[in-house]
């Protein structure tokens, strides 16, 4: 699955590890807000690397394994955040994430007959540093979002974005360059 061969997205492993990972998932997503220590330890068990303490991800909060999650310091994340982490996710220092927003690394085939098999495959996706993402934005597979970056709200991001810019729309692409 992390070499972005085809697997089956109903072997018994992976399934039992997603069961798993729901039911930590839920015991996050139900804790008071203020139990800040208790949300802290579950996110530093669960997500596979986190490089400060500084990390804010507001409830609720869904993935799938959360082990190939990787965020930067200083990350925030509002609510609703989704990442399908059959790929890894990396996400840079200092970036901000809307409400709503959902990161997707999981591909299916768009032949009914293939999908119908269960068989998938996944791309990574990466986001570069000081990154700000509006509500409602979307991240399909395999995209690179590159530092500096302001995504605006409702995009679909269906291509890498450079550095340096604000990228808007569906599909997403750039409009500016930061700072004109």
């Amino acid at each position: 699955m992390l070499a972005g061969e085809v697997y089956s997205a109903v072997d018994e492993e992976l399934l039992r590890e997603l069961n798993e990972v729901k039911g930590i998932i839920h015991e996050y997503n139900a804790l008071h807000p203020s139990d800040h220590a208790r949300r802290l330890e579950i996110l530093k068990n669960l997500i596979g690397h986190t490089a400060d303490d500084e990390f804010i991800i507001c409830q609720p909060f869904f993935c799938d394994y959360g082990r190939q999650i990787s965020i930067g310091r200083r990350f925030f994340a509002n609510f609703n955040f989704t990442v399908l982490d059959e790929a890894k996710v990396t996400i840079g220092d200092d970036c901000f994430i809307g409400p709503n927003v959902s990161i997707y690394t999981a591909c299916h085939s768009t032949d009914p007959v293939e999908r119908n098999t269960r068989q998938e495959w996944a791309e990574p996706v990466t986001i570069g540093n000081n990154v700000w993402i509006g509500g409602s934005v979307t991240i399909l597979p395999g995209v690179t979002i590159g530092d500096d970056v302001t995504i605006g709200a409702g995009s679909v991001v269906v291509k890498d974005i450079p550095s340096g810019v604000v990228a808007v729309g569906n599909p997403c692409r750039p409009v500016r360059k930061i700072g004109e």
